[in-house]
């Protein structure tokens, strides 16, 4: 067991990368856990990590890199996600506001001007550029929202174009639709980076704005590029949503699990493996405190009691609900 004290000692000092790295995931961890804010002491381990000029770009995005919800929630013994997600949400917002200055100059210092090189030195200044765009987003919408844009615009490869079209996305900024619109008309004729199209979209977080995430799931479903018996689409718009983004998909109301009852029962005519695939989003039901656990029970009570399930969805119902 180590206290906090040991465990920013080590994200400070140490001299192996990945003892820093695992320090202050570890760190971060329990304050999100605990529903805390970063302390002065942290945020300064932070502002010194990213500044000191001996460190690797690509270990600073690392480092700076929050620890998912989906591993906070092995973490604990009842899961209630939106706290989580709020309790996560905050503290990167505190890292953003509080390093704001330190971000907008990574940003600065971290350009890699030239033709595109996809060696790994240029690729780790490109991630923690990255970062800091997003945190600065995170830090003031407002101020930021119009770099973003300039480099979706001005970007002369794949990796910052989405880059900053993800941060607008994921930020809730107004200024994402008419990006999403452009990224679309550009790339219409691959499928692999529409899939990226559609799974970011899905992926998005709850921010406040007025359309919901399950909304606008709802809605890529009919668009004219989705189709049921696709699935890469499937995975890029149904498991992005109910696998991949948490803290929309469990909602209090119960609405992404109704949704997700009404996709695995479509899905299952037309592909049993991938309709199986996705029933197991909701495998580990007990795990999660009320309402959610019970509303995800009556969802897969929904699914069990269809008469015409494949043996592959029937099986993951079943274990999930211990009658197998």
């Amino acid at each position: 067991e180590q206290s906090e004290s040991d465990l920013l000692a080590l994200f400070t000092v140490d001299d192996d990368p990945f003892n820093r790295w695992e320090a202050g995931q570890k760190l971060a961890m329990r304050m999100i856990l605990n529903d805390r804010l970063p302390d002065p002491r942290l945020i300064e381990a932070y502002r010194n990590l990213l500044l000191d000029p001996n460190l690797d770009p690509a270990f600073k995005e690392l480092a700076l890199t929050l620890p998912a919800e989906s591993y906070l929630y092995e973490q604990c013994t009842s899961v209630d996600p939106l706290k989580i997600f709020a309790a996560r949400r905050a503290f990167r917002k505190a890292i953003a506001k509080q390093l704001q200055l330190e971000w907008a100059a990574l940003y600065q210092q971290m350009q890699t001007p030239g033709p595109f090189k996809p060696d790994a030195a240029s690729g780790g200044k490109r991630a923690l550029k990255n970062l800091a765009l997003s945190m600065l987003l995170d830090a003031d919408l407002a101020i930021w929202t119009p770099m973003a844009v300039n480099q979706y615009r001005t970007a002369d490869n794949m990796t910052d174009r989405y880059a900053a079209l993800a941060a607008l996305v994921i930020q809730g900024s107004p200024a994402a639709n008419d990006c999403l619109a452009d990224f679309f008309s550009r790339y219409d004729g691959d499928a692999l980076v529409i899939d990226k199209w559609f799974a970011l979209q899905s992926s998005r977080p709850p921010v406040d704005q007025s359309e919901t995430t399950l909304s606008v799931v709802k809605r890529l479903r009919e668009h004219p590029a989705f189709k049921l018996n696709n699935p890469n689409r499937v995975r890029s718009v149904i498991h992005a949503f109910c696998s991949n983004n948490p803290a929309s998909f469990h909602q209090k109301d119960g609405g992404g699990y109704a949704f997700w009852a009404d996709s695995v029962l479509a899905l299952d005519p037309v592909n049993p493996q991938v309709a199986a695939r996705l029933a197991r989003a909701l495998d580990r039901w007990r795990l999660f405190s009320q309402p959610y656990q019970s509303l995800m029970k009556e969802a897969l009570e929904r699914v069990a009691a269809c008469q015409t399930l494949s043996s592959d969805v029937r099986e993951v119902v079943d274990k999930a609900l211990g009658s197998h």
